[in-house]
């Protein structure tokens, strides 16, 4: 959810404006008497009643003109619409008071207010005192304007007829920018919190980090508890919340979506990117709750190879080094986003929505589904003796075989290369060759023969491990590796430079304390031998004739995950420094602790 351009798209592509727009700047006020500033670009050269498309934004609604708004959304600027971008309370030139992701009002609470009264009483004006309006609205956002948008379709205005969520989070304790499986995302929910809350508009980061390489700096931070000691004094909200909550409480149950989604308000296009480096557990979630009460099908689901708002800006014809052989993001805008809205807003054209969309990345073409997941063949894959990956099960032996490491929290593992610049990089960590840990003594590898056929994996990825730490404390991270033929090889890849490249296509981390229980942390009996999954959100990729398979695991993943002192304490915002100590994991193999990957192979030849 970091600071993304409040316009719902950017389009790279140049396209022949059809209206011009005049701008309005309001302040339109609330249930309350809080004024939203909001600006209002009405098409000025047609008699035609537009529908209204709005966008609302914590990070400042910015500086348009008629011209940059065709340039910035060409494919809905000239087809016609009346956009509307708008402040939420307390940031920038609106009024209120600025609470993060506001929790939903209580449903009996007619006097209280949320996201969803601002937006139902921003449309409610805009029905009443825009001209030239035929009665409709659509709401789009990315991040945390996806959050926006599912949050006006709780208790929509009736005329709420489309919405476009992207990336939007449905959990920040499960999944999505500030916790995975309750390990804590500390350089993003630290920078962010600040970011945010430091004041009115966005603050700088380097403010605070004034080390280039942010790893040297979140390491001599040492403890959390320093974070308020030193920089922070208590002042803000957030990170009093991460200090306060640190289990999965009623806090944290109530802001995230479960509990809400209990219906499906409006028909709705949930917009994801497999390589999303922030909220990819999000629109997929949000999926799957509305899905379970899509009675008319008005739930649909598109995944593309894009990262945070990939699908909004630029072609989407590659990400870092990954090529896609097309340009993925051009066609969503062109062939679904705009459809889309023009069919459920203008009342044109035909939509041709199938259930799900999703870039089948490594084949790189779309593939149209009419179930997700898919159905498929579950196959595991067993990590083996010398590092190998295998579908055959490890055979029964006297002795226990492991591979084991010592992870020490005063040298964590960099979740992406040194130095870590937090200006640059964030963006694409995800798509970066894993060689730069590789054969590192605290990650373990393993690797599968060359494959003689493709692989298609299409679904849910899910890592269960067999594992055990001297510790009483242990984040255990896996990776799901798409290993690159060498440049030697028949089916090596055109550019030389992608020889031996190790793609990330799933990665994640659970905090040990919450194998059990995500309510109740407990400790980790130490040397014993415990079951551990991690289930990832979703994938679609083609493991390619003559590539590898490569699955790793390591215990630190920083500065992305705060270090886990591997000794139990109540709360790790407030452990000590001695609290922090080397642990020796084990990671098992054998017949009756057999770790795997468990694979949902498609076989429909899609």
């Amino acid at each position: 959810m970091r600071p993304f351009i409040p316009i719902l798209l950017l389009s790279a592509l140049a396209q022949a404006a059809s209206f011009t727009y005049a701008r309005k700047d309001e302040m339109i006020p609330m249930r309350d008497g809080v004024r939203l500033y909001t600006q209002i670009f009405t098409p000025n050269e047609s008699a035609e009643k537009f529908p209204f498309v709005l966008n609302r934004t914590p990070y400042g609604v910015g500086n348009l003109d008629s011209a940059r708004l065709n340039a910035a959304l060409p494919e809905l600027a000239s087809e016609g619409y009346i956009f509307v971008f708008q402040d939420i309370r307390g940031r920038f030139k609106s009024e209120g008071q600025f609470v993060m992701l506001r929790q939903p009002r209580e449903p009996g609470d007619k006097k209280a207010i949320d996201e969803s009264t601002d937006t139902y009483d921003t449309i409610a004006w805009l029905l009443a005192n825009v001209a030239n309006n035929n009665g409709r609205a659509g709401m789009a956002g990315t991040s945390y304007g996806g959050w926006l948008t599912v949050m006006g379709m709780l208790d929509p205005h009736p005329a709420l007829k489309a919405a476009i969520p992207a990336a939007s989070p449905a959990d920040m304790w499960i999944g999505d920018d500030f916790h995975h499986n309750g390990a804590f995302r500390l350089s993003y929910g630290f920078e962010y919190a600040y970011m945010m809350e430091s004041s009115k508009e966005i603050t700088d980061r380097s403010n605070v980090i004034d080390r280039f390489d942010a790893y040297d700096w979140y390491l001599h931070l040492g403890p959390l508890s320093n974070v308020d000691e030193k920089y922070l004094h208590y002042k803000l909200p957030t990170w009093n919340d991460f200090v306060n909550h640190p289990d999965y409480d009623a806090f944290w149950k109530r802001q995230g979506f479960a509990p809400w989604l209990n219906r499906v308000t409006v028909p709705t296009l949930n917009v994801a990117g497999w390589w999303d480096q922030e909220d990819f557990y999000g629109p997929l979630k949000i999926y799957e709750l509305l899905e379970k009460h899509d009675t008319a099908n008005q739930n649909f689901l598109v995944v593309g190879p894009w990262n945070h708002g990939g699908w909004s800006r630029g072609d989407g014809s590659k990400l870092g080094q990954i090529e896609f052989a097309s340009n993925t993001a051009a066609y969503y805008r062109r062939e679904v986003m705009a459809p889309f809205f023009a069919y459920h807003l203008k009342g044109k054209g035909k939509l041709d929505q199938p259930e799900a969309l999703t870039f089948r990345t490594g084949s790189n073409h779309w593939v149209r589904h009419d179930l997700w997941p898919p159905k498929s063949d579950a196959k595991r894959l067993y990590l083996r003796e010398n590092g190998g990956l295998s579908f055959d099960a490890p055979h029964r032996a006297a002795a226990e075989p492991f591979d084991s490491y010592v992870s020490d929290p005063q040298n964590p593992v960099p979740y992406r290369p040194r130095p870590i610049d937090v200006a640059s990089g964030w963006t694409t960590w995800l798509v970066q060759d894993q060689r730069f840990v590789d054969h590192r003594p605290d990650v373990l590898s393993w690797e599968s023969e060359t494959l003689a056929d493709d692989l298609t994996v299409s679904g849910k990825i899910s890592a269960h491990l067999f594992a055990s730490t001297s510790g009483t404390d242990s984040d255990w991270i896996v990776k799901f590796i798409d290993v690159y033929p060498e440049k030697h090889d028949a089916n090596a890849p055109k550019d030389p430079k992608m020889s031996g490249f190790e793609l990330m296509i799933a990665g994640d981390v659970l905090r040990g304390r919450f194998r059990h229980s995500l309510e109740k942390p407990e400790p980790v009996a130490p040397n014993a031998i415990e079951p551990y999954q991690i289930t990832f959100s979703g994938n679609d990729h083609v493991f390619l004739k003559g590539h590898r398979i490569m699955v790793q695991v390591q215990s630190t993943w920083f500065p992305v995950i705060d270090r886990n002192p591997q000794t139990f304490v109540p709360n790790i915002f407030k452990a000590k420094e001695t609290d922090f100590k080397a642990a020796t994991q084990r990671i098992y193999r054998s017949a009756q602790h057999a770790s795997y990957i468990s694979l949902p192979v498609d076989s429909s030849g899609k």
